[in-house]
Protein backbone atom coordinates (compact mmCIF):
# COMPACT_ATOMS: atom_id res chain seq x y z
CA UNK A 1 0.00 0.00 0.00
CA UNK A 2 1.30 3.64 0.23
CA UNK A 3 3.06 6.00 2.56
CA UNK A 4 0.60 7.55 5.09
CA UNK A 5 0.60 11.40 4.67
CA UNK A 6 0.53 12.46 8.72
CA UNK A 7 0.07 16.39 8.65
CA UNK A 8 1.10 17.67 12.18
CA UNK A 9 0.18 21.46 12.62
CA UNK A 10 3.62 23.49 12.25
CA UNK A 11 5.12 25.56 15.63
CA UNK A 12 4.93 29.36 14.89
CA UNK A 13 9.07 29.20 14.40
CA UNK A 14 8.90 26.47 11.64
CA UNK A 15 8.36 27.68 7.74
CA UNK A 16 5.65 25.44 6.03
CA UNK A 17 5.10 25.01 2.58
CA UNK A 18 3.78 28.01 2.05
CA UNK A 19 6.56 30.24 3.10
CA UNK A 20 9.30 28.33 1.06
CA UNK A 21 9.47 31.65 -1.33
CA UNK A 22 10.30 33.48 1.92
CA UNK A 23 12.54 31.18 3.30
CA UNK A 24 14.65 32.27 -0.09
CA UNK A 25 14.38 35.49 0.84
CA UNK A 26 15.69 34.97 4.14
CA UNK A 27 19.06 33.40 2.45
CA UNK A 28 19.02 36.32 0.43
CA UNK A 29 19.26 38.64 3.16
CA UNK A 30 22.28 36.68 4.25
CA UNK A 31 24.19 36.76 1.53
CA UNK A 32 23.51 40.64 1.61
CA UNK A 33 24.79 40.81 5.48
CA UNK A 34 28.19 39.42 3.36
CA UNK A 35 28.96 43.11 2.20
CA UNK A 36 29.75 42.31 -1.49
CA UNK A 37 28.83 45.17 -3.71
CA UNK A 38 30.61 43.74 -6.68
CA UNK A 39 29.53 40.20 -8.48
CA UNK A 40 29.80 38.40 -11.78
CA UNK A 41 27.39 36.84 -13.70
CA UNK A 42 27.62 34.23 -16.09
CA UNK A 43 25.28 33.98 -18.81
CA UNK A 44 25.11 30.44 -20.72
CA UNK A 45 23.23 30.16 -23.72
CA UNK A 46 21.91 27.50 -25.32
CA UNK A 47 19.89 26.05 -28.03
CA UNK A 48 17.51 24.87 -25.56
CA UNK A 49 17.59 26.95 -21.92
CA UNK A 50 19.36 30.34 -20.72
CA UNK A 51 20.71 29.93 -17.68
CA UNK A 52 22.20 33.35 -15.31
CA UNK A 53 24.56 32.45 -12.68
CA UNK A 54 25.60 35.59 -9.91
CA UNK A 55 28.71 35.03 -8.16
CA UNK A 56 31.15 37.06 -6.29
CA UNK A 57 34.58 38.31 -7.15
CA UNK A 58 35.75 34.68 -6.21
CA UNK A 59 33.38 32.78 -8.31
CA UNK A 60 31.23 31.52 -5.52
CA UNK A 61 27.84 31.42 -6.36
CA UNK A 62 25.30 33.43 -4.79
CA UNK A 63 22.19 32.55 -6.80
CA UNK A 64 20.98 31.42 -9.81
CA UNK A 65 18.09 31.57 -12.30
CA UNK A 66 17.03 29.81 -15.64
CA UNK A 67 14.28 29.88 -17.96
CA UNK A 68 13.33 26.44 -16.81
CA UNK A 69 13.44 27.70 -13.03
CA UNK A 70 11.27 30.75 -13.97
CA UNK A 71 8.11 28.73 -15.43
CA UNK A 72 8.95 28.36 -19.40
CA UNK A 73 8.49 24.55 -20.93
CA UNK A 74 9.50 23.64 -24.04
CA UNK A 75 11.11 25.45 -26.52
CA UNK A 76 9.82 28.67 -25.03
CA UNK A 77 12.64 28.36 -22.42
CA UNK A 78 15.14 29.01 -26.00
CA UNK A 79 13.64 32.10 -26.71
CA UNK A 80 15.06 35.81 -26.46
CA UNK A 81 11.38 36.66 -24.36
CA UNK A 82 12.35 34.16 -21.54
CA UNK A 83 16.76 35.00 -21.35
CA UNK A 84 15.05 38.74 -20.59
CA UNK A 85 12.73 37.49 -18.18
CA UNK A 86 15.63 35.18 -16.18
CA UNK A 87 18.00 38.20 -16.47
CA UNK A 88 14.90 40.27 -14.92
CA UNK A 89 14.98 37.93 -12.40
CA UNK A 90 18.75 37.82 -11.90
CA UNK A 91 18.99 41.84 -11.31
CA UNK A 92 16.06 41.53 -8.88
CA UNK A 93 18.29 39.09 -6.31
CA UNK A 94 21.33 40.88 -7.23
CA UNK A 95 19.82 44.01 -5.48
CA UNK A 96 18.19 41.97 -2.74
CA UNK A 97 21.78 40.71 -2.08
CA UNK A 98 22.92 44.43 -2.71
CA UNK A 99 25.54 44.17 -5.65
CA UNK A 100 25.13 47.09 -8.14
CA UNK A 101 28.05 46.44 -10.47
CA UNK A 102 28.85 43.44 -12.45
CA UNK A 103 31.00 41.92 -14.94
CA UNK A 104 29.37 39.48 -17.67
CA UNK A 105 30.56 36.46 -19.29
CA UNK A 106 28.69 35.19 -21.72
CA UNK A 107 28.37 31.87 -22.90
CA UNK A 108 26.86 30.05 -25.35
CA UNK A 109 25.62 30.44 -28.97
CA UNK A 110 21.63 30.56 -28.02
CA UNK A 111 19.34 33.37 -28.85
CA UNK A 112 18.86 34.60 -25.71
CA UNK A 113 22.29 36.45 -25.21
CA UNK A 114 21.57 39.77 -26.30
CA UNK A 115 18.30 39.86 -25.07
CA UNK A 116 19.62 38.75 -21.17
CA UNK A 117 22.53 41.68 -21.36
CA UNK A 118 20.11 44.32 -22.64
CA UNK A 119 17.90 43.40 -19.94
CA UNK A 120 20.36 43.52 -17.11
CA UNK A 121 21.33 46.87 -18.39
CA UNK A 122 18.27 47.85 -18.26
CA UNK A 123 17.79 46.90 -14.80
CA UNK A 124 20.29 49.36 -13.45
CA UNK A 125 22.78 47.07 -12.97
CA UNK A 126 25.87 48.56 -13.53
CA UNK A 127 28.12 46.30 -16.19
CA UNK A 128 31.85 47.05 -15.56
CA UNK A 129 32.87 44.64 -18.69
CA UNK A 130 31.52 42.34 -21.06
CA UNK A 131 33.64 38.76 -22.02
CA UNK A 132 32.47 36.04 -24.40
CA UNK A 133 33.77 32.92 -23.03
CA UNK A 134 31.96 31.04 -25.79
CA UNK A 135 33.97 27.75 -26.56
CA UNK A 136 35.19 28.01 -30.62
CA UNK A 137 37.07 24.07 -31.53
CA UNK A 138 40.32 24.17 -32.62
CA UNK A 139 39.76 22.12 -35.98
CA UNK A 140 37.55 19.76 -33.26
CA UNK A 141 36.42 16.19 -34.45
CA UNK A 142 36.79 14.61 -37.65
CA UNK A 143 33.94 15.43 -40.49
CA UNK A 144 31.51 12.71 -41.49
CA UNK A 145 32.10 11.61 -44.96
CA UNK A 146 30.10 13.18 -47.83
CA UNK A 147 27.11 11.12 -49.10
CA UNK A 148 27.10 9.80 -52.13
CA UNK A 149 23.17 9.37 -53.81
Amino acid sequence: MGKKRIITKAEPGVATEGEAGKKGDAALAKKAVLGVEEGKIYINSSYNNTIIALTDLRGNVLTWVSAGNIGFKGTKKSTPFAASKVAEAIAERSKKIGITKVWVIIKGIGSGRESALRSLAGRGLEILSIKDATPVPHNGCRPRKVRRV
